[in-house]
């Protein structure tokens, strides 16, 4: 596996590094505090091409590859998490479903605005008892004629109640099936509800701990009516769907996380080479350099387990189990990396003005969202042939 960048993958993170460094970065303190995402900072990724680096020309989008998304992912995460999730989501979450399951008319109904950024997009899957366990999921859609009426409620839904989006994908029970072993499950199905729709309530964002620019939101569905046509990909095959979304946006997932961490390392490493008491910078202690070259080794793996898990994907290859190391192995660097950032800070690093703070209020979902570290290790004993 070659870990090297092509020169033009890394004229794509230097690109993106630039924006973040000298376009994000600035305004992240304003918006965290405002808790309002910046919809002209969107619009000038939407300029960028980001929304659209994975996606075929043909469609609208850049023609790159998964990997060069991850690489923005991580540019971004390194300055703001929240707008990294905006990206990670919007193309995981949001576009993906739609390019790979839609009808031609679905496409051309939705991608022009989300490639561009014009638009954003949410998938609804999470429920008060249904996160982990999708097969909890409570929410129905029922066929009356030729329209489904949706009844249900989501929790903790990214992009789906900004000014600017478009629709939500959600799950939902749209009737039973028989399994091989005769017991009978439920049927999910993928169904697209564009917002506005009479009887889809974007309910009030959430208070969070982290992701403050983020837009999240609970949704609720009472007689909610959208076409037949509305259903997204196979009937049925709404839970098998969404888990191939989920393996590949926790790579996504994990770029970030490693964006977190190097934000962490690059804040802590400047502050110990300017911070003098005693007479001397704080880095010349060895506690301060050894807690340093820590936070060095777990940006160098992390960085190292989501590329490679790029690059199976990208390559066709199995990447199951790698995006599950990923996204954990990321997640706990970013949360480790802030802890020891915002040590080194002292008093600095408990302010919200600064960059460590709101890294270490924002990495803790990390270990969280896109499924838990312990849903990870489940996968990875599973890929490995044992029960768990």
């Amino acid at each position: 596996m070659n870990y090297e960048l092509s020169a033009e993958e890394q004229a794509l993170y230097d690109r993106v590094c630039d924006f973040a460094d000298t376009v994000v970065a600035p305004a992240a303190y304003e918006y965290d505090t405002k808790r309002r995402l910046p919809l002209e900072i969107i619009a000038q990724m939407g300029e960028m091409g980001l929304f659209g680096l994975p996606f075929p020309e043909e469609v609208g989008g850049q023609g790159k590859t998964y990997f060069q998304l991850c690489l923005a992912v991580e540019a971004l995460g390194r300055v703001d998490q929240s707008i990294g999730v905006t990206l990670e989501a919007g193309v995981g979450l949001g576009i993906m479903p739609i390019y790979r399951y839609g009808t031609a008319a679905q496409r051309a109904e939705f991608l022009p605005d989300l490639l561009a950024g014009r638009a954003l997009a949410g998938f609804g899957l999470t429920e008060a008892a249904a996160g982990s366990d999708a097969g909890a999921t409570r929410t129905t859609a029922v066929l009356d004629g030729d329209e489904w009426v949706i009844n249900g409620s989501k929790q903790f839904i990214t992009n789906s109640g900004t000014p600017i989006t478009k629709l939500v994908t959600i799950t939902a029970v749209t009737g039973e099936k028989t399994a091989p072993d005769g017991s009978v499950k439920k049927e999910l199905s993928c169904i697209i509800v564009p917002n506005g729709t009479p009887g889809f309530t974007v309910e009030p964002g959430y208070d969070k701990v982290g992701w403050n620019t983020s837009d999240t939101h609970p949704l609720t569905l009472r007689d909610v009516r959208v076409p037949a046509a509305n259903l997204l990909g196979e009937r049925g095959r709404g839970y098998a769907n969404f888990l191939q979304s989920l393996d590949e946006g926790r790579i996504a997932f994990a770029a970030l996380g490693t964006g977190a961490a190097q934000g962490c390392l690059e804040e802590a490493l400047r502050y110990a080479k300017e911070r003098v008491v005693f007479g001397t910078n704080i880095g010349a202690n060895q506690h301060i350099a050894f807690k340093l070259a820590r936070m060095q080794a777990r940006v160098h793996q992390a960085r190292l387990a989501w590329q490679d898990a790029a690059r199976k994907m990208d390559a066709g290859r199995p990447f199951k189990m790698e995006a599950s190391i990923a996204k954990m192995v990321c997640g706990e660097a970013a949360m480790d990396n802030a802890r020891d950032a915002t040590q080194i800070f002292g008093g600095y690093g408990f302010m919200n003005e600064s960059r460590v703070a709101r890294h270490y209020r924002d990495s803790k979902i990390l270990e969280i969202g896109e499924g838990t570290t312990e849903v990870q290790l489940m996968i990875i004993t599973r890929e490995l042939g044992l029960a768990a």
